[in-house]
């Protein structure tokens, strides 16, 4: 057993019998935080993001922008 769980038995043996309640109630809730369906879940959903990934080709940025405000704008070189 780790020092910290020797640590935590300790404290609990410290609380009154009518508090524990208390503490079991907040180990349940941290219990459910951490689910394996939960873990399962999220590695899931990163495998599905991981596979929608595309490699996306060198952008001329300054080419972009003046598509961009012809677009919006209409003639973007107003002299």
């Amino acid at each position: 057993m780790t020092q910290i769980r020797q640590d935590a038995i300790k404290l609990l043996e410290q609380i009154p019998e009518d508090k524990i309640i208390f503490i079991i109630q907040i180990m349940q809730g941290m219990k459910g935080l951490y689910t394996d369906d939960d873990m399962k879940e999220r590695e899931d959903a990163f495998l599905h993001l991981e596979r929608m990934k595309r490699k996306v080709p060198d952008l001329d940025y300054d080419k972009e922008l003046a598509a961009y405000r012809e677009e919006k704008y209409g003639t973007a070189n107003i002299s």
